[in-house]
């Protein structure tokens, strides 16, 4: 019998056994350096990002800072951090087609740097559209590097 595929909102509500903390190993040392990584649960990721308010934005180093404080680790993971607001951002769009209205304001978390995320539902259009809809400026890409808000830290949550 044939699985069926989990919709975006069933993954965000899978904790899959997280949070965990874990120490960070020899391997990952070298860019993070010793002590102890937070692996967060996807709505963890969720809940922080439902936090940025209208006309403010945050970035995924700042997710993961706030997690690493919440559960006393020395970082928070960068992967599965990114992956968790990618899957939140899906669950959003996926609640707004079914006609819920508070949804998780995915397209206000960035990149590190104020970049835009090219991996968001509609791509980057889409988030310039709704960003620019609460106020920002939108610098465009340089070489490889998307576009990014301007003066991002003007508007930045901190946790």
């Amino acid at each position: 019998m044939a699985r069926l595929k989990k919709s975006w909102r069933e993954k965000l509500n899978d904790d899959q056994g997280l949070p965990k903390v874990e120490p960070i190993t020899e391997k990952m040392s070298k860019r993070w350096g010793v002590g102890t990584v937070v692996i967060p649960a996807p709505r963890e990721v969720d809940a922080l990002m439902r936090q940025v308010p209208e006309g403010k934005v945050t970035t995924i180093n700042e997710l993961r800072v706030a997690l690493a404080k919440k559960h006393c680790a020395s970082i928070g993971c960068p992967i599965t951090t990114g992956i968790f607001a990618w899957v939140a951002a899906h669950a959003a769009e996926e609640a707004l087609t079914t006609g819920e209205k508070d949804v998780t304001p995915y397209w206000r978390t960035l990149k590190s740097g104020g970049e835009l995320n090219d991996k968001y539902p509609g791509g980057i259009e889409a988030q310039i559209k709704r960003l620019r809809r609460e106020g920002m400026s939108i610098e465009p890409g340089k070489g490889k590097k998307p576009p990014r808000v301007k003066d991002f830290e003007k508007y930045l949550t901190v946790f």
